[in-house]
């Protein structure tokens, strides 16, 4: 355990109160802001200490090496823009605040005053200005040198310095030009409320394979403990609906013609289903969703938004998800309620499977294996249809409303009870009538947008009209108040305004929790604030109404966030078992708090489509402590609210979250590899089309047959398509334009060329229609486009062996200082260890005058069989695109050379590694790249290609390379027993990176010296230097030794060229070659069967003579079945035995002139007899010119006319098979 957390668990237990001490006590610790490990043993003395503390004590000052004080310490802020913050008192835990910029900067100090309004806080005694304290300082700039005083009794209000008295209620004008909200002052008695508006389920990024999931899953089912529920993937965009009040959203946005699009369809599905009644009963639907507090999700499939797979023949919304938002976390409807809701008021539903039993999931999953290549929504549907348990039709039928091309399924964990709920559901609930099928609708969807082609409001506008004012009688959210309101964002200072207010209630703090940790976590995700127009009328100076809007930019952060929840749950494990080592009577007070602890700090998840509605309101001294006492009451209500619904399913977590897309190959083509790769093919050209889809199949694990038919087809597409536009672009929004017809044309051709395409032909012409999109958002309102995310364990190919007539680039994704050029050096010095003929020479690029990448490829255009050392730091994807292109283009491989390091949760390297790596920079002399101790600037180099690592973890960069290049070779660099980096170099390093990111947020790219932040760089460098130098013995220490890290390195690259390395496959799938099922048999005890007769009957004798089965017989299997002849539902029916072990008896030896076949009977698995779907079980062992393995089924048919011979084996012949899928 690294010392950080010795202290952190040492402070824990010292801050303990007696037994005799108040429970609440301990609600600060539940409601203490969470620190990374490093730091958060500091924030949790100060915290405690002024809480637990009968006295208040000076904190005892945090010490540099070399005797400086806290005081002493230097941080800088970033250069006055807007705000300067003097006094601002935080609510939670009464822990002192500076943040003009966004930051969270936890003091000790609490204002004294009863006006001071927390939950459970007990009042400690305030510091004097200038009185030295332990601050945890969070990693960003936002704090000056000077101590941060505490909060007057008087509650003194933070103010702008741009800050203007308003009184009274502003006028809409006074509003939108900014004034009310800059000058809504944070004081002690200002309170925030949040609360989710809208949201869909959290989105979990699952650690496990595919495989793993499968293998959970499976064994859940087969134990009782749960059901798996599989529903279709509509190919269209998340649209959600919480009432005309409470508004509808897309994915990321609101406001937009895409909720205006959603707005118009969900009343369209009102009109269709009850008819005349339908702006009655969208009056009382819109009244539900206010008064409960309620929000839909749906899949808006439409042809006017953008080409997805295959634009639908309708346009339609279904019903994916119900919320009761309530006033703390959300919880969704089991599938059973959200049918049971849908049908109450007539909305479409999705068509649904369960499979409780261990032989339905199984057989679920061989049906997906077998149909993932060429699967369309006909054979999919009717195969899922006669292997599940339950199978619940949707009220949309995706053939008849979208079509056959399918984008996929959804397969999740459920409990284990959803069998009978959904039974009962549909007893109680049967598909309602339709009731507007002979009612007269109006103009749909298509029609309206084609009469509106002015203008993207234009059409927003005539879509809300034509939807009814029953759906809309508000349309502020898409065009404010007539002077475009809504045009701009809210005060910038909303979200730092929102989380320097006392939490008015129990989802405020989760809220404030989350997104706190967010921004110290610095996540790729933007926190966009609006004015919630929907309540305009009652805007005051003291109470401002907004909506936030989470947008995640990158699926990373899902995956960073659920880490970080994880990590809670371990620091409860933690503390526990250090409280029980020293106290007993400690442990079980601490136990007992702790249960509520956990509970309560418990993160909220991370939602995809996130939006909030924001209070920010005062309220007058006598009447904060009335609130905070009712929001006590509400926490402790809400917290045993909230653990009744995390256990009432019985799921653990993981298991509660596991979930797997099915994908099939036939949308794939179409989205991935044809639509998504055509800025790649008309930017780059065909050969760099090429690379993409070729790596995208790799990555898919897709069959090798498969990727020649694909190949082949995209080959002439792209052809096709650059002789058709040229150098202009087709867009990807309406690509099935170009793309249908291509497809159509050749799926023609063939029965092959069909199979592959699935289905084309039905194209709907969009030109006259489309929806207009102003801008460049994408179909869901987002600036880019989302990409194709790799699986969580890819299959990646292997790299062959290095052949003597091609050449190997050796290429280094490293870091200043990672010794790549001492390690060429190296290798230069014995180009023969390598045990290869073939030249080795190596080009330095601080040595090579112009841009290096291209002077390579021309070096290696003149020595394409050499080995290239390529001595030059590739951080990046463009680069590693370069290499690709020079594979290609001189018959090359290549191979990354990477550091070896731990990384951390957003880089693929630690802070020990930069630090090893800074540190031997700083001992070079003469560097011919002038990157050494002479340099001013060494460390803001260094952090420059830190930087250029930044958004993937280890696992992802490894991952990509290898998915690249087929493998790498990792150099060792740090001792895995050293000691844990100390506190002064995690300090400077956390400084210089922050630093770093406020010099390019204001300056981008340009050179320190040229910056507002000049002076601070010099004054950080000079101190990197000092602190290196004090842990010079430290730094030496904990490095693996050149010569070792050397020899290492070379015995990898030999592995490579003689082709020893292969990449580990976690994950072995078989895709598309998922044709038949069969008992593989073991081939060395047939031949001793055949043998065995040979000696006993002549006739068999003279047959084997020349047959040469030792080379001839080298596997041998029985057919179950086959999925040309018996179906898909037949093959995946043996799933449930895969893998098993099963009696197989030969009872005869059948054979014409040019076959041969064992007749089989076969055994039972686990009392469970096991049949072939063929007429006559058998092995076939040879087969002669002309003939093939399936014509061994005629044999009997053969024996019975004479033209074969049959020899009995009495007794039968037992061996054990083992079930398998081909």
């Amino acid at each position: 355990m690294s010392a950080p957390h010795h202290r952190l668990l040492f402070t824990l237990v010292l801050s303990l109160p007696s037994p005799k001490s108040s429970p609440t006590s301990f609600l600060s610790l539940r409601r203490l802001h969470f620190l990374s490990p490093a730091s958060l043993h500091l924030a949790t003395t100060t915290s405690f200490s002024s809480l637990f503390s009968s006295t208040r004590a000076s904190a005892m000052p945090y010490k540099r090496r070399g005797g400086h004080a806290t005081n002493e310490r230097q941080y800088w802020k970033e250069k006055p823009r807007a705000t300067s913050v003097d006094n601002i008192t935080e609510s939670i835990g009464n822990i002192s605040i500076s943040d003009a910029a966004g930051g969270n900067n936890m003091g000790a100090g609490a204002s004294g005053s009863s006006s001071a309004v927390q939950f459970g806080a007990i009042p400690g005694n305030s510091i004097a200005k200038g009185q030295p304290r332990g601050v945890w300082l969070p990693k960003t700039y936002v704090t000056a040198s000077e101590p941060v005083a505490s909060a007057a009794p008087s509650a003194t209000a933070l103010r702008t310095e741009k800050e203007t008295e308003v009184s009274g209620a502003g006028s809409l004008s006074r509003l939108f030009q900014g004034q009310l909200g800059e000058n809504f002052v944070v004081d002690n008695n200002t309170f925030s409320r949040a609360q989710i508006r809208a949201t869909f389920y959290p989105k979990f990024e699952n650690e496990k394979s595919d495989q793993e999931i499968r293998a959970r899953m499976i064994d859940m089912v087969a134990h009782g403990l749960a059901t798996v529920e599989v529903s279709l993937k509509h190919s269209g965009s998340l649209f959600m609906y919480a009432g005309h009040l409470g508004g509808a959203y897309a994915k990321n946005s609101f406001g937009n013609i895409y909720t205006a699009v959603g707005v118009f369809v969900l009343a369209r599905m009102f009109q269709e289903a009850w008819g005349a009644a339908a702006i009655e009963k969208q009056a009382e639907f819109n009244d539900f969703l206010e008064k409960n507090r309620m929000c839909i999700s749906m899949e808006l499939v439409t042809a006017v938004l953008g080409d997805h797979g295959q634009r639908p023949i309708d346009d339609y919304v279904v019903v994916t998800a119900v919320t009761e938002l309530g006033d703390g976390k959300p919880n969704f409807f089991s599938t059973s309620k959200v049918i049971a809701f849908c049908r109450m008021w007539r909305l479409p539903t999705n068509h649904v499977w369960l499979f409780s039993s261990r032989k339905s999931v199984t057989s679920f999953f061989a049906a997906y294996d077998a149909l993932c290549e060429e699967g369309t929504a006909t054979p999919v549907c009717q195969a899922l249809d006669e292997i599940a348990d339950i199978s619940i039709p949707g009220s949309k039928n995706h053939i008849k409303v979208q079509g056959e091309i399918l984008e996929g399924l959804v397969a999740r964990v459920v409990s284990h009870d959803s069998s009978e709920q959904m039974n009962k559901v549909l007893k109680e609930f049967p598909p309602p009538p339709v009731d507007g099928s002979s009612h007269v609708l109006g103009p749909n969807l298509r029609e309206v947008c084609a009469a509106n082609r002015a203008d993207e409001k234009q059409q927003i506008k005539a879509l809300l009209q034509s939807a009814g004012v029953s759906m809309c009688p508000d349309q502020s959210d898409w065009f404010g108040d007539g002077v475009g309101a809504h045009s701009r964002s809210a005060d910038r200072f909303v979200l730092s305004k929102f989380l320097q207010a006392h939490p008015a209630d129990y989802s405020t703090i989760k809220l404030q929790e989350m997104i706190r940790l967010m921004r110290q976590k610095h996540f790729p995700a933007a926190f966009k604030c609006y004015y919630n127009l929907h309540k305009i009328d009652s805007i005051t100076n003291d109470h401002l109404y907004y909506k936030m809007v989470i947008h995640v930019h990158s699926d990373s952060a899902f995956r960073r966030y659920q880490e970080e929840m994880r990590f809670f749950d371990d620091l409860c494990s933690l503390n526990y078992l250090f409280c029980y080592s020293l106290e007993v009577i400690l442990c079980k007070v601490f136990i007992e708090q702790n249960t509520v602890y956990r509970r309560n700090r418990e993160l909220w998840p991370l939602y995809r489509g996130f939006f909030i509605d924001i209070d920010l309101f005062k309220v007058q001294k006598d009447k904060a402590s009335e609130l905070a006492k009712e929001s006590n009451a509400l926490l402790s209500n809400l917290s045993i609210s909230c653990s009744s619904k995390i256990e009432k399913d019985g799921l653990a977590d993981d298991d509660a979250n596991l979930m797997i897309k099915l994908k099939f190959l036939t949308y794939k083509i179409r989205t991935f590899l044809i639509r998504n790769g055509l800025s790649i093919l008309f930017k780059d050209g065909p050969s760099a089309y090429k690379t993409y889809y070729l790596r995208q199949m790799r990555i898919w694990g897709t069959s090798a047959s498969k990727q020649r038919e694909i190949s082949k087809m995209l080959d002439e597409w792209a052809v096709y398509i650059r002789r058709k536009f040229g150098h202009r672009q087709l867009s990807s929004s309406t690509y099935l334009s170009e793309a249908e017809p291509f497809l159509e044309q050749y799926a023609r051709r063939s029965p092959q060329n069909q199979v592959l395409i699935g289905s084309a032909g039905n194209l709907v012409r969009v030109e006259n229609f489309q929806a207009i999109i102003e801008g460049s958002r994408d179909e869901e309102g987002d600036l880019n486009p989302d990409e194709d995310s790799a699986p969580s364990s890819p299959i990646t190919t292997n790299l062959d062996m290095v052949t003597k007539d091609e050449g190997l680039i050796v290429f280094f994704p490293g870091i200043p200082g990672c010794a790549k050029s001492a390690l060429c050096k190296e290798i230069l010095k014995n180009p023969g260890m390598f045990d290869d003929n073939r030249p080795v020479h190596s080009l330095m690029g601080d040595l090579i005058k112009g841009r290096y990448w291209p002077k390579v490829a021309e070096d290696r255009k003149k020595k394409p069989y050499a080995i290239t050392l390529a001595d030059k730091n590739a951080p990046n994807e463009e680069v590693w695109r370069q290499i690709e292109d020079m594979c290609r283009s001189t018959k090359a491989s290549a191979i990354p050379v990477v550091p070896e390091s731990e990384g951390t949760d957003s880089n693929p390297f630690s802070l020990d590694a930069l630090a090893v790596f800074i540190f031997r920079v700083l001992q070079r002399v003469n560097h011919p790249g002038n990157l050494d101790k002479s340099s001013p600037n060494a460390g803001f180099v260094l952090l420059m290609f830190y930087h250029l690592y930044n958004g993937k973890n280890r696992k992802e960069f490894e991952s990509e390379l290898i998915e690249r290049f087929g493998a790498l070779v990792k150099m060792p660099l740090l001792k895995i027993d050293r000691s844990p980096l100390p506190d002064s170099l995690r300090i400077i390093l956390e400084e210089g990176l922050n630093l770093y990111g406020l010099h390019t947020s204001r300056h981008g790219r340009a050179e320190p010296n040229k910056g507002s932040y000049a002076k601070e760089w010099v004054q950080w460098e000079k101190r990197l230097r000092e602190v290196l130098l004090r842990n010079s013995d430290y730094l030496n220490s904990i490095q693996v030794p050149f010569d070792i890290a050397v020899k290492q390195v070379i015995e990898q690259l030999k592995d490579v060229i003689k082709g020893g390395i292969r990449t580990p496959e976690s994950e072995k799938r078989r895709f598309g070659n998922l044709v038949f099922a069969a008992v593989t048999l073991p081939v060395l005890e047939i031949r001793t069967l055949l043998e065995k007769l040979a000696e006993k009957e002549s006739e068999v004798q003279v047959f084997l003579k020349d047959k040469e089965l030792e080379n001839n017989l080298t596997k041998a299997h029985v057919t179950l079945a086959h999925k040309r002849s018996h179906g898909v539902t037949s093959v995946a029916s043996y799933g449930a035995y895969q893998q098993q072990k099963v009696p197989i008896e030969f009872t005869a030896l059948l054979f014409s002139d040019n076959l041969a076949a064992l007749e089989a009977r076969i055994g039972s698995i686990n009392g469970e007899k096991i049949s072939s779907k063929n007429e006559w079980p058998h092995a076939t062992i040879w087969t002669g010119a002309g003939a093939s393995a399936k014509d061994a089924n005629a044999l009997p048919q053969l024996h019975s006319e004479g033209k074969a011979v049959r020899i009995e084996i009495d007794p039968p012949f037992t061996v054990d098979g083992v079930v398998n899928f081909y």
